[in-house]
């Protein structure tokens, strides 16, 4: 065969391809290959049984290969086939092969030309082929038949880009010599994705069906649409040679005979014909593999050794010897709990960056959630007045009040303490939900032990909920204890006279409201920023209370309705003084408009609540709601108002402060405390230590699925390891000018005439045509075989003769 010193290197990287199959995947490396790219009924299928001397692929119109075909030629002393999916079973007969084929690509697409990429391996042995690894790829096809989708040319294209796209992948671009070869689909997507060339090789089929007066030896020379790996020209048999089951060594011979027998091609008829190009991809091929060595061996070192620690804990597992079975389980607890504290310390192996988890998140409850749910029991402003006022009046009963009653204060205030009680609860329930989460998380890593797995998360679980359990009481115990006194001599506590003080500068209202009763020779109606409190209603000219128009106080005050006028769209009511005195400038009263309904209604609100009252009227009583007839009542609501939030803020401080601590103590703490000193106490209390240690039968598969990763990985680099890389090679071509391949997006015919001008030698008047480039070395010495040595090996086969299994 030649390059005695890489002879087996094929041979060898297929055995590398069959131990890391034996590894159920590729571990993501991509072995050397010749890719067959071409249209349909361009030859392709031709070409491989030229190859291998036998008819062995399925044939008919339309698209006949309709998944990849992985073919591995390896030269032997015995002909047999076999399939990567029926292990053991060798195959003698080729017409059976073709069918296991059909069966096969039957399977996956149906019976009806659909498609798929999953591929099929077929390994070929045979005295009469070389060492080669090829792919049949589907052939391009525009127009959708059968069942097939209509994006169907898409779907053909993607397929073969997946192959070709990879850079250990040499491309066999397979053109029919009879069609328009600068519009060849094989040629554009080798291209798109091979623009240096370096990586393709041109076939031109069908050179016997040129119409008579044309040929393609400037193609073939080269010189004519170059590449820079140039063509070689085949003949395969014709339709009618295989409807009349024509022998595919006379086929060879006839393929001979017509190379030296034809003008044109005489003279490179050493350079021409099957075995020429069989010889051509051994040769490509086996430098392409020396090549991406050192890539390989790169890639399975780094697999291999990120397999080798938990390779050697599954070559030391044991699972029949007790005391291995005992050591294990110790090991696995005392890690798991190590992860389990490690989730709520931050300092865990992994940091997650898509989530929070473990104490990131109850870190979140402690300072937010929590916060917001005491925040969310805040009662209506006007609900905890009217309760402030009811408590009031009912301590005074028949009497009437000069003074402020703390009962009502203490009442007040203990029922909103008393409130605190459901977030307080809520808080430990959202504490407790994330440790069970948090138990759920790190279990998974006990998953190989199913039972130990269960039998854990059940007794953590447990603890977990018995400390809640605890934690609730003794949250119940601390509202309690506020419950039973009232400090009102705490330091932040602001006291009776402060309350009052307050009460005299708290600001009740501001808003927009128009002084409409000035008549128009002083400026008419306005709109003014107005700002009530307990002493006084001022206005400014605008919202940024920089410019003070006024300030009225609110003694003798009183307020009255006044009717909306008929064009008007405001809401008005007055403020008068019930001593008859001018309230502002000469005016007995004051009207001020707002644009709704309810906001004059809270206008009146807030007038209550500073103590400015409706006046009476005749015959209708009081005209002042049920809760706001006394004005000292309202100011002792107001006081105990500004009690009740000054208390409650000193008691959410106290609660936002101790509730983090005491479930932090009890059951955070606690449960970690658990599951480092005695989970595994409880655990060899079952008394069921080989039960605990039984593997689940996916541990098992994974287990031996790492052992024979690892052990097809250590092969491969013994494999790579045999391999000598001290050869003779041939060196790459010039590159040429192959601008005349246009982007597979688009067309640019070339007519037979173009052809029938390379006989001729004319000129061919096209596009990015380029100066001749030197021919392809011819190889010489130990690597040059005659094709009349080919030929003859294959003579030497029996017709179709069966073969005699080794």
């Amino acid at each position: 065969m030649g390059n005695r010193g890489m002879e087996e290197l094929i041979p060898l990287v297929n055995r590398l391809q069959d131990a890391l199959s034996g590894a159920g995947q590729s571990c993501g490396l991509h072995l050397p290959q010749v890719a067959v790219v071409g249209g349909q009924s361009a030859g392709k299928s031709s070409v491989l049984e030229h190859f291998v001397g036998r008819d062995f692929l399925p044939r008919g119109s339309g698209i006949v290969t309709r998944r990849p075909l992985i073919l591995q030629l390896l030269s032997a002393h015995t002909e047999y086939a076999e399939f990567l999916h029926c292990k053991g079973k060798e195959f003698t007969d080729f017409d059976e092969v073709c069918k296991e084929i059909e069966a096969e690509t039957r399977r996956l697409t149906g019976s009806n030309k659909g498609i798929s990429p999953v591929p099929i391996n077929l390994r070929i042995h045979s005295p009469h082929v070389l060492n080669l690894t090829l792919v049949d790829l589907p052939g391009i096809t525009k127009v959708p038949v059968g069942d097939q989708p209509v994006d169907i040319e898409y779907q053909i294209r993607d397929m073969i880009m997946q192959f070709i796209c990879k850079e250990n992948c040499l491309i066999l671009a397979v053109t029919p010599a009879n069609t328009d070869l600068a519009n060849s689909d094989a040629l554009k997507l080798a291209k798109d994705v091979d623009p240096q060339g370096q990586r393709t090789i041109g076939v031109i089929t069908k050179l016997d069906l040129m119409d008579e007066g044309t040929d393609a030896r400037h193609i073939l020379e080269n010189r004519l649409l170059p590449l820079r790996r140039g063509y070689i020209g085949v003949v395969n048999r014709s339709q009618k040679d295989i409807d009349g089951k024509k022998d595919i060594k006379a086929a060879l011979l006839a393929e001979e005979k017509f190379f030296l027998s034809h003008p044109a091609y005489k003279h490179m008829a050493e350079r021409v014909g099957t075995p020429y190009l069989q010889r051509t991809l051994n040769q490509q091929l086996t430098n392409h593999i020396r090549d991406t060595l050192p890539a390989f061996r790169s890639h399975l070192q780094s697999q291999l050794l990120a397999l080798n620690k938990e390779a050697v804990e599954y070559r030391q597992y044991s699972p029949d010897d007790p005391a291995h079975r005992t050591k294990t389980l110790l090991q696995l607890v005392q890690r798991w709990a190590v992860d389990f504290e490690k989730v709520f310390d931050g300092s865990g192996d992994k940091v997650e960056t898509v989530n929070l988890s473990g104490g990131a998140r109850i870190n979140r409850i402690f300072h937010e959630q929590f916060p917001y749910e005491l925040v969310k029991i805040e009662c209506d402003e006007r609900k905890m007045r009217r309760e402030i006022n009811y408590a009031i009046r009912n301590i005074h009963g028949v009497r009437t009040g000069l003074f402020t009653p703390d009962m009502a204060f203490e009442a007040i205030v203990k029922k909103q303490i008393s409130r605190l009680k459901g977030p307080c609860m809520k808080f430990i329930d959202m504490v407790s939900k994330e440790l069970i989460t948090t138990v759920y998380q790190c279990i998974n890593k006990l998953s190989s032990f199913p039972k130990l797995r269960d039998e854990t998360e059940r007794i953590v679980t447990n603890e977990i909920r018995e400390q809640e359990s605890k934690c609730r009481d003794q949250v119940s115990l601390l509202i309690d204890i506020q419950l039973a006194y009232i400090n009102t001599k705490h330091e932040d506590f602001i006291g009776f006279t402060n309350a009052v003080y307050i009460l005299s500068q708290v600001v009740i209202r501001k808003g927009w409201l128009t002084i409409s009763n000035i008549g128009i020779m002083k400026g008419g109606a306005k709109e003014y920023w107005f700002i009530l409190t307990a002493e006084s209603l001022s206005w400014f000219k605008d919202d940024e209370e920089k410019e003070k128009k006024y300030m009225l106080p609110l003694d003798n005050l009183k307020l009255r309705d006044v009717e909306r006028g008929f064009m008007s769209s405001k809401f008005v009511f007055a403020v008068f003084n019930t001593e008859l005195r001018n309230v502002y400038k000469d005016y007995k009263w004051l009207e001020l408009a707002c644009n709704s309904l309810d906001e004059l209604d809270s206008w009146k609100a807030s007038l209550l609540r500073a103590g400015v009252y409706p006046e009476k009227v005749d015959g209708q009583g009081n005209g002042a709601p049920e809760s706001f007839r006394d004005p000292q009542l309202e100011r002792q609501v107001e006081t105990i108002r500004n009690l009740v939030d000054s208390y409650m803020s000193i008691i959410y401080r106290t609660v936002r402060d101790l509730m983090p601590k005491t479930i932090m103590h009890l059951m955070i703490n606690s449960v970690k405390e658990f599951i480092s000193s005695e989970l595994l106490a409880q655990l060899y209390a079952l008394g069921e230590c080989s039960a605990l240690m039984h593997e689940s039968p996916e541990q098992q598969g994974h287990r031996e699925e790492v052992l024979r990763k690892h052990a097809a990985l250590k092969e491969a680099l013994t494999v790579i390891g045999e391999i000598s890389t001290s050869t003779c090679t041939t060196p790459l071509p010039p590159p040429v000018d192959s601008s005349w391949i246009q982007p597979s997006s688009c067309s640019s015919p070339l007519s037979p005439t173009l052809l029938k001008n390379s006989v001729t030698g004319a000129k061919p008047a096209i596009r990015g045509h380029a100066p001749p480039v030197p021919r392809m070395p011819i190889p010489t010495g130990p690597t040059a075989v005659s094709r009349t040595d080919g030929l003859q090996q294959l003579a030497s086969q029996p017709t179709r003769a069966p073969c005699v299994p080794r």
